[in-house]
């Protein structure tokens, strides 16, 4: 099978919505099938072509087997809403017009964010006349509002009925949390066509064995407790609260605090940061995915943090999963399905998001129980092993998009069977 995927961010891109498509579409190619992925010169977060690339129209580069074909975009920092719709846009006018030019697949994937990639799909499928499957990551544009990025009115209303038309017009919807299941359901989607499948670690990169303690020495942390948030600085983290818990804990010399990634939220908490006078704090840019492993092997809480707001009620972050993979204990500050997960994996303490003094209360505790660290990162690494390993999630995914395949492939047989039999009558 010939799997067609759209995506507008992948390797050496570091995000969760790179990591998922790669570490599937890796899998899928190992499983002997053929991936085509279109996405975009690489330039997350900053707006910035990653070195090596040039701004074409169309190149094309071969990662773990995965033909990889990437489209000329208007790159834009991760900020501002015009600069990033236009960005987004010329996405999907660029992969609707390459497409006729791309290798016939046997089926369209499509994911968000962001949601114009998503919708590409509709256009690339019907123009290959193959199914198409739209996965949701996100939901827009509710999670637009909730961080501010837009109000509501008539551009909002205007998204919102194109997202329901787009869950009606795919011939499936892959969701990745059940909560998402249960909105798109209720906007338009038959509940029989949407799965979810949930996030999960590459226990091959994120459950071996891992230096830690260089690491700490590089970064001038040795003999520290590391509280790490590792991820984007974005408008939804509410960072904040991190530097505000740092700022309880100046006196604890023996815990540090380390924040490391890009996002449109970075350079004002840099600033935030030295105007605290938070020399506890290091934060450092944004590494290379390989690196990460061994960030999380350094630390002895994993930070997990979203706004307080019920929107993110509904999600799963993957930093969960890669944390308890490294047998790291989390301190999670989101509600709902994650706070659900993470009681029932046993794998660290939640807090009421935005709150500074419980996130400092958790870090203090953890920094001084050693036994606790081993037991609550002990039941993280068997629950992820046991229910979120990548690659049986990939192959969950890939028996569905085969189902969905062959499931047209066969209405199309039995209507120019039924033609062929109108035309000898």
């Amino acid at each position: 099978m010939h799997i067609l995927f759209l995506t507008h961010y992948f390797p050496p891109e570091v995000n969760a919505p790179a990591s998922r498509t790669f570490e599937h579409a890796r899998l899928w190619v190992k499983a002997g099938h053929s991936v085509t992925v279109v996405t975009c010169v690489p330039n997350h977060p900053a707006g910035k072509m990653y070195p090596g690339y040039r701004s074409k129209l169309w190149q094309r580069e071969c990662i773990a087997g995965i033909e990889v074909i990437r489209l000329w975009t208007y790159l834009s920092p991760n900020e501002g809403v015009l600069r990033r719709s236009l960005n987004f846009a010329s996405y999907l006018v660029s992969a609707t017009m390459a497409a006729p030019f791309l290798r016939r697949p046997d089926i369209v994937v499509s994911t968000s964010p962001q949601f114009f990639c998503g919708l590409a799909g509709f256009a690339v499928s019907r123009i290959k006349r193959r199914p198409w499957v739209l996965e949701i990551r996100d939901l827009w544009p509710e999670s637009l509002v909730t961080v501010g990025a837009m109000r509501k009115g008539l551009p909002v209303r205007m998204l919102e009925a194109l997202a329901n038309w787009a869950y009606r017009k795919a011939d499936h919807v892959v969701a990745l949390t059940d909560a998402f299941k249960q909105h798109i359901a209720a906007h338009g989607a038959q509940p029989a066509r949407v799965t979810v499948i949930k996030n999960g670690a590459d226990l091959s990169e994120f459950g071996t064995a891992q230096d830690g303690e260089a690491f700490k020495r590089e970064q001038g942390l040795a003999g520290k407790f590391v509280a790490a948030y590792v991820g984007t600085h974005g408008m939804a983290h509410k960072l904040e609260t991190v530097l505000e818990a740092a700022a309880r804990l100046k006196h604890r010399e023996d815990i540090a605090f380390l924040m490391v990634g890009g996002g449109a939220e970075r350079a004002r908490l840099v600033v935030l940061k030295e105007s605290l006078g938070l020399s506890n704090v290091t934060m450092l840019e944004q590494l290379p995915k390989p690196a990460m492993p061994a960030v999380l092997a350094a630390a002895g809480a994993s930070l997990v943090l979203l706004r307080k707001d019920d929107l993110f009620k509904t999600v799963l972050p993957s930093k969960l999963f890669e944390a308890m993979a490294m047998a790291c204990p989390i301190v999670l500050g989101v509600e709902g399905e994650a706070r659900a997960l993470l009681e029932e994996a046993g794998a660290g303490i939640a807090i009421t998001p935005e709150s500074a003094d419980e996130l400092a209360a958790a870090i203090v505790r953890l920094a001084e129980a050693p036994e606790l660290r081993e037991r609550l990162g002990s039941q993280g690494l068997s629950y992820v092993r046991e229910h979120f390993d990548r690659s049986k999630l990939a192959l969950r995914y890939l028996s569905l998009l085969e189902t969905e395949a062959s499931r047209q492939a066969g209405a199309k047989a039995a209507v120019l069977t039924a033609q062929g039999g109108g035309a000898s009558l």
